[in-house]
Formats: C-alpha cells, structure tokens, sequence
C-alpha cells in the first residue's frame, strides 16, 4: 500500500498540471450536471415491512385517487378576543377563505369547518383540512403562495390564522452563517497549525473542491434517486470535516519529509506514502460505517448513507492526487517555518538526508505541548484511565432517561406558524387532536364487513388515552374502512405509544373473532413503528460495522488488542455524546444557549446515525495517531518511548484536526432545521470526547498499561494477514532510485497497469 501510494503521490506531482484539470472537469461537470438536472420531487418516505407502511399501501389499493401520501394542510382560525368564531362576520371570512382554497390547482378537498364540526368546544376555534394531491415536497411553490395568502386576507378581517401541516414543509436550511463562521474557524486553526496561508489554504481547497463534486453530483441525482436535501445537508457536513481532515494530514507530513532535508518530489511521495496509507484506511472505516446504514432497512437512510459514503471517497482521492499536485505548485511556500535558517545552520546534515527536527534549527528542541502530556500519560497511566472512564461514564448517565421519537410542528420554533397552528389546536381541540390514528378495516376476508367495522369501533372507544373515535368510511367495494381515533395525548408521549400498541392488540381479537384485519398507520403510527425498526436494527448494524472495522484495524495496526481498545474507546464517546444530546435537546440544559427552543423525544435515527458517523470518524483519529506509535514501535522503541513518539509527530495535528471537524459541524447548529441542530451538536460534541478524552489520554493510558502485550498477534493470523505497510517500512528498503528518470518511467508504467 504505502510503495503504490508513494508512487501515485509522485506522479501526480509531477503530473501535476494533468491531474489539476482532471479534478477541476469533474467538478465543472458536477455543476453542470446540477444546474441543468430538473428540481427533486418527491422524498419519499417508506419503512418497509412494518403495519403503518402496510396500511398506506393497502389505502392505495383499496381507495384509488385518494392519495394518502399527499400533502395536508390545517388552517386555523381564532376569533378575536370575546367573540365567537361562529358570529355572522367571522363565519363569512372563514367560508371566504376557504371558497379561495378550493381554488387551488393541485388542491383535490377543502373541509368547510362548520359543515364538519371542526369547531372547538368554547366556539373560538375553528380549522379547515386543505389536501393536495401531490405530497408536501412535491407541491409547487405557487401552492404554498396560495396557502399563505388566503391566510392572510382572512388575518386582514380581524382574524387570527395559522396554518400547519407538511404542506408548508421546505427543505433542510442549514445555518449558513454558521457553516461561514465554522469555516473562518477551520482557517485559522490551519494556520495556526501549518504556519504558513499558502499551506492553510491547501486543505481548504481541496476540501471545497470535493465536497462540491459529491454535492453537485448529489443534486444532479436527486430526482432520479429520489434524493432530499438532507441527504446533500449531510454529505456537506462529512466531506468538509473529512476533506480538510485528510489534506491537513498529507501536508503535515509533507513538511516533516521536508524538514529532514528530502526534496520536494521525494516528501510528497512519502507523505502520500505514509499519511496517505493513513487517510485510505480512515476513510475505509467512515464509507463502512455510512453505507452499513443499509442494513437498517430504510431506504431514506440508506441512500444518505451511501451518498456521504461517496463524499468521502472522492474526499479521500483527492487528498491522495489533488494535494500532491497542489504542492508541486505551492513550490517553497508550505516549507515549514525556519528551515532557510535551519539550512545554513545546519546543511551538511540536511544534505546527508538525516537532520533531526530539532538540529534543523540549529539548537535542540523544546519537547511540544503533546509530547510532554504524553509523557505525563506514560507516567500516571491508572490515574488518567480511570478519570478518562469515569468522566466520559457520568456524562453518558442521561442516555438512561433516552426517549425517542421523530420531530412534528410542536418541535418547531414558537416564531414559525407551524407551531403556533399545533399550539392553537392543542388548546381548542385537546393535546392529541395534533396526531389522530387512521385505523385502516381490511374487511375482505369478512362476511359482515359492517358488523367488524361496529366492533372495532366498539372496541376502541373502551380503551384508556382515546379522546373520541370516527364512524367507519367504506370504500366504494364496501370491503376497506378508515377509522380516525384522537388519542388523549399528545402525539409524542407514552401514552400515545401504548395506546398504538392496545389497538393493534384488539386488531389481533377482531381478526379471529371477524376475519377482518385491523391496521394502524397515521404519522403517528409511522414515527412508532419507525423508532421501532431503529431500535431493532441498532444491535445488527454496530455487529456489522465494528465487526467489518475491527477487521480492517487488525490489518493496519497488526494487533488484536489495539482495534479492541479502539471499539471499546468509540462506545463510551458515543454513549457520551448520546448523553450530551439528550441533557441539552431532552431536558433542556443549556437549550437556550444552543437555540433549542422546545425540548422533547430525540430524533429516533440519531442513536443509529451517530454510531455510524461517530464510528468512523473516531477511527481516522486512532488511526492516524497509532500508526506513528506502530511506526516507531517497529522501528525498535520501547513501548512507552512509541507512545511518546507518535504524540509528538501526530497529537498537534490530530488536535487540530479534531478542533476543525469540530468548528464544521457546530457551524451546523444554528439551523433553524431541529434535526439538523441535533446532528451537528451530537457529531461536534463526540468528536470533542473521542479526539482529546478517549484518543489523547485513555489510548495513550491503556498502550502503555499493555506494554509489548499491545502489540500482539497470533502468529498464525499474521501470516495470514495482508501485509498493508502502513508505516512506510517498503520505502525504507526500496529507495535506491527513487529520484532517477528510469525510476520514475517505470513507475508511471506500473500505475498505468494498476
């Protein structure tokens, strides 16, 4: 691996003017394919196998035309202080507006609320159900126009009017000024750490560049995948956090190479060599982490997944061809910082090839920030492991409080109409009326399809939580009926769930008693059955992932007790980060610092998709600081001298890089999107346990409790084991012609066969 990456680095290098336009076509491309690709439609939003998508799939059936994926709105009216909406001028402004809804092109049913009683017990609140017969994210924008203007000539007349429903949904709005400010914060970082704008720039660049190419791609898919903007929203946040990651790497040890005296081609083909073995196995573990979303069965996660999983690859190719050709132009701009000085100090060393970083300077060098901790590490290795465990443990105790559930118009912000329209509900019509069961009768099988329709209804009317139940409504055969049931509860609560679960339990009675099969479905339903199949799939998914990664780091680090440490580090930041999540977005602590503005379920697929995500970028950091412990270890240091080492080549790097990931994803939490907000705080504060609690001071503490036992593998498994080379030890023996012109031929030929 590292022979053919120190190839690949130096040709492209050399190359460089090639490989340059190869990337900067593929993004033109990528742009191109974007702009002229027609808008996404519909998202659809499917869970396979489980009764709520049953019923909707069974409604299609049996009530052709009815589209019961299309989108709703409620338009709800409040009349003026001390009057009745049912006085003589309210009532006409509310059969005024919704004369006007009907008019609405894909508009297929308005409910008049005064012929359907949708009127509040206290007379001062009414609402109107608008349905589409596309859904909400296929509805035009004239549409949503329409919504919102009969809404605001019936406010004109006095009345107060909020409308909720997924027909005003939009499309995920990242916090632009955050993503701006997360930026400038990764900038500086890299300067900080690179000491030089030209070297800074360069991951930035690239990142850009990449993350540009997987979104345009993304975009140019979209309606034909069946892509939402979420998926794009993440695929932004890992490429960048990834992208500038894995450049920041590559160059980093490109001006190491330097600075031990290497010309320029030679440090970029073993930066690429080294680093880049690196990168190609950290990037390995994030794209299994992401496409193992798969395995969940929601082919809304799956393409997500599979979609962040191409950013990274295209992040992870870049880093290996863009940078090295970048740095042929960068030319003695991104040389590290004194190395002139170094030079004429000390230049019959560097030109022997074997000047130390602290003789290039002329004078030995102050041990840094990283080296001295982990000396301390090495030092106290019990005391900071069991700080490390029992700090990370207590924060992770509110994940036993964890309720799930998925976001609905009472999570939004009290500023958007959405939320004030469930609030308007919740008081005039009861805490439930906001998430109403559709109970779908699949009478066909039945020989009296009324009769099973009376028991069902019987039945649930004595059940505890339920708030009022709607007489059965036949399809045209007479075999399929619908029943709605307002729950006592608001949607998102316990009681809702039970009540879900007691219905399906009096299904299971009618079927044997009637013939006919009882179905839940509704949003409400749905969100269940979909926190549901999440639960069951978390156990399989993390088996597959750290089983899949667990194999790999065995191959990169040669050790069984390495990738062991590495898993069980990752659990406790996740748990940590989980626990984070649920003190700040559950219980409200610090909600009002972050913008979190209503508390409740965390969303069903953050458990799940932190795994994913966390997992993978947990092992870019174990890999890259490891490797440089491996690589000292095999080079004959003792354990604790290896532990040393790889802080003091990898930790200022692996920091920074924590801090920018970091800086990108808290640049996300200031979406207005609730989801979004949770992800990036979830992503940004497990990065902060995992780089600098579990990588800086739990592994340096356990691989120096270890000793050489950290280092241990079955002699039968080695010799099984691929030899990957992450740690470069090919070039050391094989660097007789590496500046040679026949050399340089033959490796040209040898990638063109590759």
């Amino acid at each position: 691996m590292a022979t053919f990456l120190y190839k690949l680095g130096r040709l492209a290098f050399r190359r460089r003017h090639f490989v340059t336009l190869l990337w900067v076509a593929l993004l033109t491309l990528a742009g191109v394919g974007a702009a002229s690709a027609p808008a996404a439609g519909s998202t659809s939003f499917s869970i396979p196998g489980t009764e709520a998508q049953k019923a909707f799939d069974l409604l299609d059936q049996r009530f052709p035309g009815s589209s019961s994926d299309g989108a709703t709105a409620r338009v709800v009216f409040k009349a003026p202080a001390g009057e009745k909406i049912s006085d003589t001028l309210n009532k006409a402004t509310v059969e005024k507006t919704v004369r006007k809804l009907a008019d609405g092109s894909e508009v297929t049913s308005v409910d008049d609320p005064f012929t359907t009683r949708a009127v509040s017990g206290d007379g001062t609140v009414a609402y109107a159900s608008v349905r589409y017969g596309v859904s909400g994210m296929e509805l035009k924008d004239a549409s949503r126009e329409a919504l919102k203007a009969a809404g605001h000539d019936a406010q004109k007349a006095g009345l107060t009017v909020e409308i909720g429903g997924d027909a005003l949904q939009a499309g995920a709005e990242p916090g632009a000024v955050g993503e701006v400010v997360g930026l400038a914060i990764a900038a500086v970082v890299l300067v900080v750490t690179l000491g030089s704008l030209v070297a800074a720039g360069l991951p930035l660049l690239t990142a850009i560049v990449g993350v540009g190419i997987g979104v345009s791609t993304i975009t140019a898919l979209a309606k034909t995948l069946d892509l939402g903007d979420t998926t794009s929203t993440l695929a932004l946040m890992i490429g960048l956090a990834v992208g500038i990651d894995y450049a920041l790497f590559i160059v980093s040890r490109y001006r190491g190479e330097l600075a031990e005296g290497r010309d320029r081609e030679e440090a970029v083909g073993r930066a690429a060599g080294t680093a880049g073995s690196a990168v190609v196995f950290a990037g390995l573990t994030v794209v299994i982490a992401l496409a193992g979303l798969s395995v969940v069965g929601v082919p809304m996660l799956t393409k997500m997944g599979l979609a962040a999983a191409g950013t990274v690859v295209v992040a992870v190719l870049i880093a290996l061809t863009m940078i090295p050709a970048l740095l042929g132009y960068a030319g003695k701009r991104v040389k590290p910082a004194g190395e002139k000085r170094g030079r004429r100090r000390g230049a019959g060393s560097a030109a022997a090839g074997a000047v130390s970083s602290a003789t290039v300077t002329g004078a030995p060098a102050k041990p840094g920030l990283g080296e001295r901790w982990a000396s301390f590490v090495v030092r106290r290795p019990a005391a900071v492991l069991l700080l490390g465990v029992v700090g990370l443990g207590a924060v992770a105790l509110p994940v036993s409080q964890l309720e799930l559930g998925l976001p609905d118009d009472g999570s939004q912000p009290t500023s958007t109409t959405q939320r004030r329209a469930y609030d308007l509900l919740s008081d005039g019509f009861g805490p439930g009326f906001n998430g109403p069961l559709l109970i779908v009768l699949d009478a066909k099988d039945s020989a009296d399809p009324k009769a099973a329709a009376t028991t069902v209804t019987n039945g649930i009317k004595n059940l505890k939580d339920v708030a009022s139940v709607s007489p059965a409504m036949f399809n045209k055969a007479g075999d399929t009926a619908m029943i709605t049931v307002v729950p006592s509860s608001k949607p998102s609560s316990t009681g809702t769930e039970d009540l879900v679960h007691a219905i399906r339990g009096e299904g299971t009675e009618v079927r044997a008693d009637t013939d006919a099969r009882v179905l839940v479905t509704g949003t409400t339903a749905m969100n269940i059955d979909f926190s549901q199949k999440l639960n069951d799939a978390l156990v399989p998914y993390l088996a597959l992932v750290v089983g899949l990664a667990f194999l790999l780091l065995i191959a990169v680090f040669r050790s069984v007790l390495v990738p062991l440490k590495a898993a069980l580090g990752f659990l406790l930041s996740v748990l940590a980060a989980l626990g984070a999540v649920v003190a700040v977005f559950q219980w409200g602590w610090l909600g009002g610092l972050l913008g979190v503005e209503q508390t409740g379920p965390i969303m069903s697929m953050m458990p799940i998709f932190m795994v994913g995500v966390v997992f993978g970028l947990a092992m870019d950091y174990e890999v890259f600081l490891v490797t440089r412990m491996r690589e000292a270890y095999v080079h004959g240091e003792t354990p604790g001298q290896a532990v040393v080492t790889g802080f003091r080549h990898s930790a200022r790097v692996v920091g920074a890089a924590a801090v920018i990931m970091m800086s990108v994803f808290g640049g996300f939490i200031t979406s207005s999107e609730s989801m979004i907000k949770m992800i990036g705080f979830g992503l940004a504060i497990a990065v902060l346990f995992d780089a600098f609690v579990v990588r800086m001071a739990i592994v340096p503490a356990v691989l120096a409790l270890l000793g050489k036992r950290a280092w241990w593998l079955p002699r039968w498994l080695d010799r099984a084991l691929p030899n990957v080379d992450v740690e470069g030890e090919g070039l050391r023996t094989a660097d007789t012609n590496a500046g040679g012109d026949s050399g340089r031929d033959e490796e040209d030929r040898e990638l063109v066969r590759a």
